[in-house]
């Protein structure tokens, strides 16, 4: 299982496969080489936002990332449902963050599932104008604050055509966002892209045990445990791979993680 996962990993990553779990020569340590203690938040939406009781079996990828983290790096997990790069800031969430952020902390942001609701004002966003207008407010205000900013594409959704290839279903979102940190000089995890391909390698049928599907319920979109810790892991090797964290900061990339660590506190 270990040594097909690394495989996999590896794979998604673009990395040679001895560098799973440390993927590249990333920034040079202190010089007592000990980790830095500081914060990451996460700004985005349901697939990554902390659930409840009540909502159990859904998983957001965000409660998993934490295993696959060193404990000197918390992670502060502000995403929330149904919020898109635009909402989140207007109902003050960013500002939230802002408050608490402090020089050398991460900011990771990943919106797109809720920007392309046209038929809400409230929450739509265009790609290349006013999704990237609010995605360059997240940049500036953490870089004023002395932290990092670090943007990722949005997780793909479970789709596959009737040829059974797994198909994208984001639009312009993800080259935006990607023409955004190339021109803002901001740390990129292309989780869009290495999730499709994902979904691809495992297949129709397989993708539904990472997705919330149940007796009852037949979800596309959101995770079950197994999909969040899957996703998780992938987002913490490409914070390893684009050297936003340091070798040390990350850990168990080739384990198998128990679904029983994911726990949902009642809200």
């Amino acid at each position: 299982m270990i040594s097909t996962r690394r495989t996999l990993l590896a794979s998604l990553l673009g990395l040679p496969l001895g560098l799973a779990t440390a993927p590249i020569a990333l920034a040079a340590p202190r010089e007592d080489n000990r980790p830095v203690p500081r914060t990451l938040y996460i700004a985005g939406d349901s697939t990554a936002a902390q659930k409840y009781a009540t909502a159990a079996p859904e998983t957001g990828w965000g409660m998993a990332l934490p295993f696959f983290l060193r404990p000197t790096l918390t992670v502060a997990n502000h995403a929330m449902n149904g919020r898109s790069s635009k909402s989140f800031v207007d109902e003050g969430r960013l500002a939230a963050i802002l408050e608490s952020i402090r020089p050398d902390d991460l900011l990771l942001v990943q919106f797109a599932h809720n920007d392309e609701k046209i038929e809400d004002p409230t929450r739509y966003t265009e790609p290349w104008t006013t999704y990237q207008d609010h995605l360059r407010q997240y940049v500036t205000e953490a870089r004023a604050r002395g932290a990092r900013p670090v943007l990722a594409t949005s997780v793909e959704r479970r789709r596959f055509d009737a040829a059974g290839d797994a198909v994208p279903t984001h639009g312009d979102y993800p080259a935006a966002m990607r023409a955004l940190a190339a021109e803002e000089r901001v740390p990129l995890l292309d989780i869009q892209r290495i999730s499709l391909s994902l979904w691809q390698k495992l297949g129709a049928e397989e993708t539904k045990r990472y997705f919330n599907w149940t007796g009852t319920v037949q979800d596309n979109t959101h995770f079950s445990p197994l999909g969040a810790i899957e996703i998780a892991r992938l987002t913490a090797g490409r914070l390893a791979a684009e050297e936003v964290l340091r070798r040390p900061d990350v850990r168990r990339l080739d384990d198998d993680i128990p679904e029983s660590w994911i726990t949902w506190p009642e809200g």
